[in-house]
């Protein structure tokens, strides 16, 4: 009976055919040809349970295709259904199939033969799960724009009230005694600067959320970074007597958007002060997570967090503030844009806490490439600077290029740690080659360092203006360039 059906179906599918003689023992079970081509497997290597495919079944749809099946074929009124599943390709691939089965039963219901046609539905449902997702996502921002909204008429109307009303008694009042005008001034000075504190943040946030903030990053000095912060939050540790220790290695540098990890830095070091006891210390650490990422940790002694308010530190649905230990104000929101900041990065936050003892906050981000890309139109130059920099700077990867268009395209795959190109090149010329870069939609933030036999003044002026600075003439000298790369890269 098999093979009678076989020769029809064959001759009009597209995809491979079941056909399972429930009447034989065992349910003898015919399969076509065509099973090779979807999923890499010959028709010997596979096995038929019941109609399906078992043995490459995905394991996690195997209990909802076994119910499936089961259902039916109990069934006696059914004589059609349709299962969609995944099974693995011979090659680690998955590849979603949809089987259709017919069922031929008798008289009393009972199944005589299962046609199943089985069809490839891989990009079908690649779509479908990516509209899922998106779908999901779209909902998501929805909620947090909701929120956002809802922060916005709460938060930032509610200290109004206190500054329109202190900000009436002074315009009244006109015999206010001085220490009441200057603490109403006080007020409603800090008052301020934190509600336009909190209306960057949400801004900043709202902008990454819905990706209209572009990453821009570059090879950057970890200690340099953080020494910078911490000179901004100096009159905050002086005034609280608190010591700010720092130990980071010179070497280290990260590859990140240099104003947003700046706000990383700021935020964090700043709540450790605020959080910390006068006369005590902070510390920042840096060193190696993994081979791709860098671990910070800002690490306090101060009152620590409940173990309830951390799961709202980084969630603007449950976002919080309080006072610190000398009265200053927050926003509420400082981590969860530190949190977005470092996500968009590839890195993680976490943190360990303890009412009483403290709190360290932990978070990743990403190693520079250590590339440079060398852009020159003439081979012999291109494998002369090439072989200075294998011995010059041996930590860095050499990527050739032998024209702009093809460093253009090597820029979508990776972001170098520096580039160093010709002006003269064939197609486009070092300057398009740069204004590529700068108008481009690749978010490439690189040292660009131009080098030429000649250059006109005009034309070294156009370069400064596209924010080129870094201009050699040749013939190569090792000791200048060494000088201007590593200026450039340290």
């Amino acid at each position: 009976m098999i093979e009678d059906y076989s020769k029809i179906i064959l001759e009009n599918i597209n995809g491979f055919i079941i056909l399972t003689d429930f009447q034989k023992p065992a349910e003898k079970s015919f399969i076509s040809d065509g099973i090779k081509e979807i999923t890499g497997y010959d028709k010997s290597e596979v096995t038929v349970f019941a109609g399906g495919l078992l043995n490459i079944t995905d394991k996690d749809d195997i209990p909802d295709v076994l119910k499936a099946m089961n259902d039916f074929f109990n069934d006696p009124a059914q004589t059609t259904t349709s299962i969609d599943y995944r099974i693995n390709g011979k090659e680690s691939s998955t590849k979603w199939i949809d089987q259709n089965i017919r069922a031929i039963r008798d008289r009393a219901g009972k199944v005589n033969l299962a046609i199943s046609t089985c069809t490839d539905i891989t990009e079908l449902k690649t779509s479908e799960l990516n509209y899922k997702n998106n779908n999901i996502e779209l909902k998501e921002i929805n909620k947090s724009k909701d929120k956002f909204i809802n922060i916005l008429s709460h938060d930032l109307r509610a200290p109004f009230t206190s500054i329109l009303g202190f900000a009436e008694i002074l315009l009244n009042e006109e015999n206010l005694p001085q220490k009441e005008k200057t603490e109403y001034l006080t007020y409603i000075y800090e008052a301020a600067q934190n509600q336009l504190e909190l209306i960057n943040y949400l801004l900043d946030w709202s902008r990454l959320k819905t990706g209209n903030l572009k990453i821009q990053p570059q090879r950057l000095k970890a200690s340099i970074l953080v020494y910078n912060s911490i000179s901004i939050l100096t009159a905050n540790s002086v005034k609280k007597d608190i010591e700010i220790q720092v130990d980071i290695d010179e070497e280290i540098y990260i590859q990140a958007d240099e104003r947003l990890v700046n706000q990383i830095f700021v935020n964090l070091i700043n709540n450790a002060v605020k959080f910390s006891k006068p006369n005590s210390k902070i510390e920042v650490v840096a060193n190696y997570y993994n081979e791709k990422e860098i671990e910070f940790i800002v690490r306090d002694y101060g009152v620590g967090i409940s173990q309830e308010d951390q799961q709202k530190l980084f969630s603007i649905e449950k976002a919080f503030t309080r006072d610190g230990t000398k009265g200053e104000k927050g926003t509420g929101i400082g981590l969860v844009l530190v949190k977005e900041i470092i996500e968009k990065h590839g890195g993680e936050i976490w943190l360990y806490s303890e009412k009483a003892k403290g709190t360290e906050i932990h978070f990743t981000l990403p190693i520079p490439s250590n590339v440079i890309l060398i852009v020159e139109g003439n081979n012999s130059e291109n494998d002369e600077l090439a072989s200075f920099f294998e011995i010059e700077f041996s930590d860095f990867k050499m990527l050739k290029a032998s024209n702009a268009y093809e460093s253009l395209v090597m820029l979508q795959d990776c972001t170098p740690s520096l580039i160093i190109s010709n002006h003269n090149m064939p197609l486009m010329n070092g300057l398009q080659f740069v204004e590529a870069i700068k108008s481009g939609d690749t978010s490439v933030k690189v040292p660009i360092l131009i080098y030429d036999e000649s250059l006109t003044s005009e034309i070294e002026l156009k370069y400064i203006k596209l924010g080129i600075k870094s201009i050699l003439k040749k013939p190569f000298n090792p000791e200048e360039f060494s000088k201007i790369v590593k200026q450039l890269l340290l």
